[in-house]
């Protein structure tokens, strides 16, 4: 089963992706130089309480703005192992996908769950379980061949790893 399980953080409607990473540090592609910018013109103590595995919980129109990959790379490189909104903006979602960062839409999860509480995604079965309240959600389960994007960390990762293998 893959999943993910962290603290959450959460945000609320048309989390553009300059917030998510503001355009003045996107002189740079270095996702490691990204994260450190991650969200800091929402949350200037973000990537200070930001750790490995931890989830971000948003509303409506999460990564809404421009189409830059930028945003989704920032989330990950921070440690973000998921994001869960009532709606993305249809680039982010794909973009998202594409860097293998999953993206798990559940309008009541969204709504539900607050800062800090503690919750774990099923991506098989779409299954989000707020561990602090006790409390379960079905959110979109990803397709079988988004889940083989996601594990392989993107897009690029997935093409080269099925052409190697039609190689052999």
């Amino acid at each position: 089963m893959k999943a993910a399980k962290g603290k959450v953080f959460k945000f609320g409607d048309n989390v553009d992706t300059d917030v998510i990473i503001p355009a003045r540090y996107l002189n740079s592609s270095d996702p490691a130089e990204l994260a450190t910018h991650c969200m800091e013109d929402i949350d200037k103590t973000f990537i200070q309480k930001v750790s490995k595995g931890d989830i971000i919980v948003a509303t409506k129109n999460f990564g809404c703005g421009s189409s830059r990959e930028h945003a989704p790379i920032a989330i990950k490189a921070a440690g973000v192992s998921c994001v869960i909104a009532e709606t993305f903006a249809r680039i982010f979602y794909r973009n998202a996908i594409n860097i293998g960062l999953p993206i798990v839409e559940c309008p009541e999860a969204a709504a539900a769950i607050e800062e800090g509480d503690e919750v774990e995604v099923n991506f098989d079965s779409g299954v989000i379980t707020d561990i602090s309240k006790g409390t379960t959600y079905q959110g979109q389960a990803f397709p079988p061949f988004m889940q083989k994007i996601i594990d392989a960390e993107g897009l690029v990762n997935y093409i080269n790893s099925t052409q190697s293998q039609n190689n052999e």
